[in-house]
């Protein structure tokens, strides 16, 4: 992990296509800007984790095959 001192104001590149920004400090609070591209996910961990544990969850679930059975019905 690479550990960087930044003041407000200051930016962070990583490679081309990504811009971080440190927008304020207040205390043990940071808000930072991200630019990136659409094709690049930005969450937060929080965000990330309950997103994996919810597909992970829907991948163990038994699928209703009577649902793909009615769909490929063609009248």
């Amino acid at each position: 992990m690479l550990v960087l001192r930044r003041r407000s104001g200051e930016k962070i590149r990583i490679g081309n296509d990504i811009k971080i920004e440190i927008l304020e400090i207040k205390g043990r609070q940071v808000r930072i800007g991200i630019e990136a591209p659409d094709r690049i996910s930005v969450l937060r961990e929080e965000v990330y984790l309950k997103i994996e544990r919810e597909n992970r969850l829907a991948a163990r679930s038994p699928m209703d095959t009577g649902i793909l059975e009615r769909l490929s019905v063609i009248d």
